[in-house]
Order: structure tokens, then C-alpha cells, then sequence
């Protein structure tokens, strides 16, 4: 392994969001590594289509760290390959990377786009090298493992939107035990690739009431849906990110005697239990990247991202940059 760069300059190749619809991959300069420290070399990185398509679009809301030029990207994996005195002896391992703020001259938001990354090492978390880029769904993975376990003793009955994040709940819902979810999707061209549940269109699922109800879809007006399918004493659960300020009629939400929860950032417990289920083949991450292009062809990539609806989750192969 190599040694851990001291004070030495070091470049990365970094996606840079200079302005909203305005990337380039470029030459950046990292930051000093510290003894807790650990240099990835990248492999892939996911591209969100919830939050980085915000960033795109110049719609984020204000956000810590919010300004431009910035690197986007938090689902990363990669190698370690030189540690500081203190992370030795994680030099080798494969880890998962959930961001990392290592760059001078722009703000990480939430800087996980590079070829190379500087983090603390409690930051990364050790992965089988089995799980090639599916990996990279590990933070959606967690997200969703968050919005399911809020409330163990009530698994979620219907999820809302069939995107990735969608799938991921329905899933996990399954694998720790739940009854299979129903998921309402819009868009026709994304209620194929259920495993286990039913999918349909909100229209189709007549007068049905749910006990709890998970929005994956992002949509702010959200509520005012949720709350008119739920059964007395049910609960919503937020797990997308919103741009538009949430509002709902209180009438309906008192005779029901509703509960609203946001489910937060995912933490590191819920990496790891996405990796248990995973590895006792509980939960399956498969069928859900279905495009992946090189690093260098990261304008293109990031525009049919959010553009093309066939596009569930798009991957950046770094491995030629590296």
C-alpha cells in the first residue's frame, strides 16, 4: 500500500456543479489527511435522483453547506488504499463512502463524486468486495431501512412512488418480517420490477385505508393524499426529501387522529442492518442499477439521470480515472 499522502499536494478528479445545469469533471485539490484519516480510491458512485436532481435543477432548499461550485454524490464505494497512523489497519479493505468534505476550493454537498476521497475512517463502513456496484445502493438502502424500522411494530402497508428508494422500502419491508406492501406509482412506465408486492395506480386501489402510510415519492403534496386513506390512529411516514414547503387540511388529520413522522438522514446502524439482511440473503439489491456509464461521461450521465424515466438509477464507473 502507499503511504498516506502528508502534506504533499494531491489531486482528484471531482464532478463539479458549477452552477444548476452546469457540470464538468475536473481536476481538484484535496485537503490534508489526518491520522484518523483514510484515502478511498473510487469505483463507482450512484447519482440520486431525489437530492443531487435538486442540486441539478437549483431548486435545494437551504441546505448546511448549500452553495455552488460544488461536489454532489453520497453513495460511493471504493478501496482504501493508504491510511493515516491511526487507520492502518484498514488499508485494503473495500468500504462504502457516504460523502466526505476533502476538497479546496468548493463545497462538498455532499462530495462524494471523485476519484478519490479523505475521510475520517468511522465514516466509512467495510463492505464484501462481492457486491460490485450494487453497493452504491447501500445509502438509499439505508434510508429506507430507517423509514421501515421507525415504527417495528407496524411494517408499512402502502409505500408511495416505485422509484428506487420505493422499491428498496417494499422490500425491506418484506425482509424483516412485514406483510408485502401495496405501492401506488403514476407513471405506468415504472410499475414493472415489483418483488413480492403489488403495484398500482393511486386511482385503482378503490376505498382501501392503511395503518401506515410511506411517501418515497418526494411529491409536497403528499399529505392531503396520505391522510384521506388512513385507518383511525394511522401514521405517514416522510422518507423523501421535499423542495416545496408540507401543508395539510387539519379536519381529516383529527377525525383520524393522525401521525406524521419525518424519517431523518440514515445513521450507521442502518447501513448495517441493511448488510445483515443482505448477507443472509434476506434482502436482494439486484435489478435496480439500470444504467452505469464512465466518470468522464458525467454531463451526459447526470441528464438522463432525471431526464429519461427508464433510468431507475444511474452509476459513474470511476475505475478508469482512477
Amino acid at each position: 500500500m502507499a503511504a498516506m499522502p502528508g502534506n504533499m499536494k494531491m489531486l482528484t478528479d471531482a464532478i463539479v456543479l458549477e452552477n444548476p445545469r452546469k457540470l464538468s469533471l475536473q481536476g481538484v485539490g484535496l485537503v490534508a489527511a489526518g491520522a484518523d484519516d483514510v484515502l478511498v480510491e473510487t469505483q463507482f458512485t450512484a447519482i440520486s435522483a431525489g437530492t443531487e436532481r435538486l442540486l441539478w435543477e437549483g431548486n435545494m432548499p437551504q441546505f448546511p453547506g448549500m452553495g455552488y461550485p460544488l461536489v454532489p454524490g453520497y453513495e460511493s464505494i471504493g478501496r482504501i488504499i493508504a491510511a493515516g497512523d491511526n487507520a492502518k489497519a484498514r488499508e485494503g479493505e473495500t468500504v462504502f463512502v457516504p460523502g466526505a468534505r476533502c476538497f479546496e476550493g468548493v463545497r462538498a454537498l455532499f462530495g462524494g463524486a471523485a476519484s478519490h476521497l479523505v475521510t475520517d475512517q468511522a465514516r466509512v463502513c467495510k463492505i464484501p468486495e462481492t457486491l460490485g456496484n450494487e453497493a452504491t445502493l447501500l445509502a438509499l438502502a439505508a434510508t429506507a431501512y430507517r423509514a421501515v424500522m421507525f415504527n417495528a411494530s407496524c411494517s408499512p402497508d402502502l409505500v408511495v412512488g416505485h422509484g428506487v428508494l420505493g422499491r428498496l422500502i417494499a422490500r425491506i419491508a418484506i425482509a424483516t418480517g412485514g406483510k408485502p406492501p401495496l405501492v401506488w406509482e403514476h407513471n405506468a412506465a415504472r410499475r414493472d420490477g415489483s418483488a413480492g408486492y403489488g403495484v398500482t395506480a393511486p386511482e385503482a386501489s378503490g376505498a382501501s385505508v392503511y395503518r401506515s402510510i410511506v411517501d418515497a415519492s418526494g411529491d409536497s403534496e403528499i399529505l392531503d393524499k396520505a391522510i384521506a386513506r388512513l385507518s383511525p390512529r394511522g401514521e405517514v411516514i416522510l422518507a423523501g426529501f421535499y423542495k416545496d414547503r408540507l401543508s395539510f387540511a387539519f379536519a381529516p388529520a383529527f377525525m383520524r387522529e393522525a401521525t406524521i413522522r419525518i424519517s431523518s438522514e440514515f445513521k450507521p446502524e442502518d447501513v448495517t442492518g441493511v448488510l445483515a439482511l443482505v448477507e443472509s440473503g434476506a434482502l436482494s439489491l439486484g435489478g435496480l442499477i439500470t444504467h452505469c456509464e464512465p466518470a468522464a461521461h458525467a454531463d451526459r450521465a447526470y441528464q438522463q439521470a432525471f431526464e429519461d424515466a427508464t433510468c431507475l438509477k444511474m452509476v459513474l464507473d470511476w475505475r478508469k480515472s482512477a
